[in-house]
């Protein structure tokens, strides 16, 4: 069930409806309804002199949430805070679930069903079990309609479902990556290290993403992930690189992870 609030340390992307000389004011996509302020503290790391060179009533803009005050209404935001690699994730993110919820509406108006109706009847129950309901039609086209049959969806909802998604879905993958450093002092530290990076790729939890670690430069290793989309993508990655860094840490080493 979607939240009527984001949540403190939240990525969320918006729309710049206003702009002041103190900040910006940003109407929240993903939260019909709900506003949040950009501080002009909080637009860049350096300083500004006009606010107005560095955002503009109408930009799209992708935000971290530093405050929530749920009584007052209040949702502080920082775009400074958001990283290259955060702002691409949750532009790739939107893009899905607005392609997501028009195959929604497109099921539903085949049932003669409102699009309303289509997120009560069965949009909540499938973005709760697959984390985003864009996963949902990826996974219908995979494993077909087996996939919801655990499920309390009606038939003539599995059946338009699977329908829509083979009709509009066509598998590509992505890729992400990242970097670990791993040192060792030890005598035998290559063959540490070399243990290390073996256990963390099996860390991978998923027969349909591919992880690749290769060698830069000692002590660094590029971890490359190829997934159906970021979000597993991610989530394996992270996977990967603390696995690797425990497996160090827990036999004298040290490592640490990070991206470019």
């Amino acid at each position: 069930m979607r939240r009527d609030f984001p949540e403190e340390g939240d990525i969320v992307i918006g729309t710049v409806i206003d702009v002041k000389p103190f900040g910006a004011f940003v109407e929240l996509l993903e939260y019909p309804g709900k506003e949040g302020m950009v501080h002009i503290s909080e637009v860049s790391s350096g300083w500004i002199k006009n606010i107005r060179d560095y955002i503009k009533k109408g930009q799209r803009v992708v935000a971290k949430v530093m405050r929530v005050n749920k009584e007052k209404g209040q949702i502080d935001l920082s775009l400074k805070r958001v990283t290259e690699q955060q702002k691409r994730a949750k532009v790739q993110e939107w893009k899905r679930f607005q392609r997501a919820e028009k195959m929604l509406e497109m099921a539903a108006q085949k049932l003669g069903k409102s699009l309303e109706e289509a997120w009560e009847e069965v949009g909540y129950l499938l973005e709760e079990e697959f984390g985003e309901l864009y996963s949902a039609f990826e996974g219908l086209v995979i494993e077909g309609k087996d996939l919801l049959a655990d499920l309390d969806i009606p038939q003539e909802w599995v059946d338009v479902l699977y329908e829509i998604a083979k009709e509009n879905i066509e598998l590509t993958n992505v890729k992400v990556e990242g970097f670990v450093e791993l040192k060792s002092l030890a005598p035998n530290g290559v063959k540490i290290i070399k243990k290390a990076l073996t256990n963390a790729l099996k860390a991978n939890p998923y027969e349909d993403v591919e992880v690749k670690i290769t060698y830069v430069g000692s002590p660094k290793y590029r971890i490359e992930v190829i997934a159906p989309d970021y979000k597993s993508g991610e989530e394996v990655l992270k996977k990967v690189a603390d696995k690797a860094i425990e497996y160090m840490e827990k036999h004298g080493g040290e490592g640490k992870f990070y991206r470019e």
